[in-house]
């Protein structure tokens, strides 16, 4: 475990432990010396919702210093979360706890949520899974949204503890089928109930008519078309026949020969793992039933290797270049194949090399950029920081805290994604290339790259609504596998890698260096974030579009059967109130002020000057065409053969690069143009607000962000009291009051840890533990010392 260590360095001592010894057990101590008496308390269920399991005379542990306070009531299992409810004795009146999620209590989880099971056996601490012979007095639960809940069950019944432990550890850890997921169940019961916000006007990317307008407003449409090609998913389903006119007569023999050995590796994959499968082989593809290819691309081409291949349209800047993203062909041995690869690469070089298409970077993510495994190891080791059993590991472990940060690699990790979206940046913003993202399946690390990109280029994505349609056309619709990548079926722990959460920090990076630029705040991507994890929502729940669509019955047969209607996680009515919705938008946030048709005319080519701030001088390049200087290097990369690394780090692109980041951060920003984040070390910082909002130790009562805002907010309302002064004079009416979150009115009673928390206890401890002062030694030798650094492999 993470701070079980000895405190200090240089093979100092350990303090002796204390002899004293209680007979008297803290529970006893801290039950007011009354009956421990069990309150009914009433267990809201959602539609669809059903309990599972209960244990009563649970003790739910709150942890304050070296005592061990708590509440007794009741624990139990839905199959949708895990609940407590006991008596509420927070200091705070229901009313002052403002920001209520309406799905999610305070003591609830979601099965969804559950990141890992411990028991405590004789004060040993071991991690709980599958069938237990022992059952353990006291359960640790950790998820991943950072909370940490303990569990006495010492005073509970044996039958309730086997009960509510083995319904908790297979409720969470057994692999599941996507069918039985509450999503479904939750989507049938309140088929009749679902009610939508009608201020939710998020491009959701499903219809040829929402590709259209983002072609238009992007002013894509001039190099670019939408496609119906797989309406209905023809091109997916496709997939196992392969029976197409398209190939050469020469390679009939080759291609039986290769759809047998694929069939037959299915199959025998089926046998081994079949609820793998049971679902449909659907991971590898991706495609939406609409998206938008070049102009001059043929239909047909599509279908050919089922949208592998092809170069897919994300985004067109204001000067012509575009974003594009393109998946890797599968990997062939044979020869036969290979060869009918590469023609159709040349197909597409040819009919699509020809102007308007300029120059074309390509960036191959899959071997020249992070890997997932990078990803996944890095914040196995990032998240420990934050799961804090109880304070005296806290303050054991904050002596080495930035040595365990910075050895976890994942603020590095996030500082190498932005600078791949700034390179990107200042090759379509500077040198008027287009960039062509290559992935394995274009469905991790190219939605975040592009994602990113758009941010940075396009005022539009830091709206709100914007910024919603965003992850919808890069994520949802662009194949994103939240199934498999959150792990929700339990069902492979080496596919879970956080790639979106990944994203929601380095936008969190952009959010916090310029607030102003961004409709949204930092709780809004809190809030996202937790939103991964409630199977209400359809959002974050399938692999790709194809796989919801399937099985929410729109491709079913069975006509008579409605096709189920799941919410959108956008609809933010379902999970707060319209107060608490305040805190999600920005109040320092200026919309840009729009021009009259006159103004436009004569503004026009000024306005697209003032996107790209601080440009440096592009070197007029040749009219080259699609692909014409780097074909072979990317038939061989999409082959499966190594590229050489002198192609995207050549001395060239890092001088392009500094020069482009230095003159953008000289000059002054403009909110509504081109915005680039600071990259150097002190500048990229931990996401406070999410990882460190349950750890009690590290709030500043009164301080902190909040303050900061509170005071903000106090002098945009008397500017705006004056403005309305000022204006009842001239009309000699009252405007209405527009007001900022009222949440924030009172900064003395809030704490950093804003909206999460509001009085939370603070700790009387010492910055630094007094068990270690005698191994340190004193403060004059302890301002000489180095801090130590300690390896995170272990833990």
């Amino acid at each position: 475990m993470l701070g079980k260590g000895v405190v200090g360095g240089g093979g100092g001592t350990k303090a002796p432990k204390p002899s004293f010894v209680s007979y008297v057990r803290p529970e006893e101590i801290h039950t007011n010396e009354k009956e421990v008496t069990e309150k009914e308390v009433t267990l809201h269920l959602l539609p669809g919702e059903q309990l599972l399991c209960e244990a009563s005379t649970v003790l739910k542990y709150v942890q304050e210093d070296s005592c061990q306070h708590g509440v007794y009531g009741r624990l139990v299992c839905t199959d949708f979360k895990i609940a407590f409810l006991g008596d509420d004795e927070s200091a705070l009146d229901n009313d002052e706890t403002q920001f209520k999620n309406k799905v999610i209590g305070e003591n609830d989880i979601t099965l969804h949520c559950v990141d890992q099971i411990y028991g405590v056996f004789d004060e040993k601490k071991k991690t709980l899974f599958g069938q237990l012979k022992k059952y353990p007095e006291k359960l640790i639960i950790h998820c991943k949204d950072l909370r940490v809940f303990q569990f006495c069950l010492r005073y509970t019944k044996e039958e309730e503890v086997k009960r509510i432990v083995s319904g908790i550890i297979h409720h969470t850890q057994a692999p599941k089928l996507l069918k039985r997921l509450f999503l479904f169940s939750y989507a049938t019961a309140a088929q009749n109930n679902t009610v939508t916000d009608p201020k939710n006007h998020t491009v959701m990317f499903d219809t040829l008519k929402d590709w259209c307008w983002e072609l238009e407003r992007t002013k894509g449409n001039m190099k670019y078309k939408a496609v119906s090609v797989n309406e209905g998913y023809k091109v997916c389903e496709s997939s196992v026949k392969l029976k197409d006119a398209v190939f050469a007569h020469c390679y009939v023999l080759s291609i039986t020969q290769w759809l047998a050995s694929k069939r037959s590796s299915i199959n025998r994959r089926k046998k081994e793992k079949p609820h793998l499968y049971l679902e449909g082989d659907l991971r590898q593809f991706g495609l939406p039933a609409y998206f938008v290819v070049p102009t001059p691309l043929p239909e047909e081409n599509v279908q050919r290797f089922q949208g592998h291949g092809i170069p897919i349209w994300c985004w067109s800047c204001h000067n012509g270049s575009a974003l594009l993203k393109m998946s890797a062909l599968p990997k062939e041995q044979d020869d036969g194949i290979l060869q009918i690869q590469k023609s159709f690469l040349d197909g597409i070089y040819k009919t699509i090399h020809r102007p308007p298409y300029e120059v074309v970077k390509t960036e191959d993510l899959s071997s020249n950029f992070l890997s997932l495994q990078e990803i996944q190891t890095a914040y196995s080791k990032f998240k420990q920081l934050f799961l804090i059993d109880n304070s005296t590991e806290f303050w054991d472990t904050d002596i080495k805290w930035f040595s365990l940060l910075e050895s976890s690699s994942w603020l590095d990790i996030i500082r190498r994604c932005l600078k791949k979206a700034i390179e990107i940046t200042e090759c379509m913003e500077a040198q008027n290339m287009n960039v062509l993202l290559l992935e394995e399946n274009a469905s991790d690390l190219c939605c975040l790259i592009s994602s990113l990109v758009q941010l940075m280029m396009d005022p539009h994505c830091r709206t709100r609504i914007g910024f919603q349609s965003l992850i919808q056309k890069e994520w949802v619709m662009g194949g994103h596998c939240f199934l498999d990548r959150c792990n929700h079926l339990r069902q492979n722990d080496k596919e879970e890698v956080p790639v979106f959460l990944l994203f929601l920090d380095c936008v969190w990076q952009l959010v916090h260096q310029h607030p102003p630029a961004f409709e949204f705040t930092e709780t809004y991507l809190t809030v996202l974030s937790d939103s991964l994890y409630i199977p209400i929502f359809s959002t974050f729940f399938f692999n790709s579009p194809h796989q919801k669509d399937t099985n929410m019955g729109r491709e079913g047969q069975d006509t008579q059967s409605k096709p189920l209607n799941l919410l959108t996680v956008w609809d933010w009515s379902v999970q707060f109130e319209p107060k608490a919705q305040t805190l999600l938008k920005n109040p320092l946030y200026v919309e840009k002020p729009k021009l009259d048709k006159g103004q436009r005319k004569g503004m026009r080519f000024k306005h697209q000057r003032q996107l790209s701030l601080p440009l440096t001088q592009s070197k007029s390049s040749p009219k080259r065409g699609f692909f014409r200087e780097e074909t072979d290097h990317l038939i061989k990369n999409l082959l499966g053969k190594r590229i050489s690394k002198l192609i995207n780090s050549s001395d060239e692109l890092q001088d392009n690069f500094r020069e482009f980041y230095d003159s953008w951060h000289s000059k002054s920003t403009d909110y509504h143009g081109l915005l680039l984040p600071h990259i150097e070390g002190p500048e990229i910082k931990v996401w406070a607000q999410r990882y460190l909002r349950w750890i009690p130790e590290a709030q500043i009562l009164g301080g902190g962000q909040v303050a900061t805002m509170s005071k903000l907010l106090e002098m945009m309302e008397e500017v705006q009291s004056l403005q309305e002064k000022i204006d009842e004079r001239h009309h000699s009416q009252q405007a209405p009051q527009a007001e900022g979150p009222c949440l924030l009115r009172n900064s003395a009673r809030l704490s950093s840890l804003f909206p999460f928390a509001l009085l939370q206890r603070h700790s009387s401890k010492p910055v630094l533990p007094t068990s270690g002062w005698k191994a340190l030694g004193d403060e004059d030798d302890l301002a000489k010392r180095e801090d130590e650094f300690v390896d995170l492999g272990d833990v």
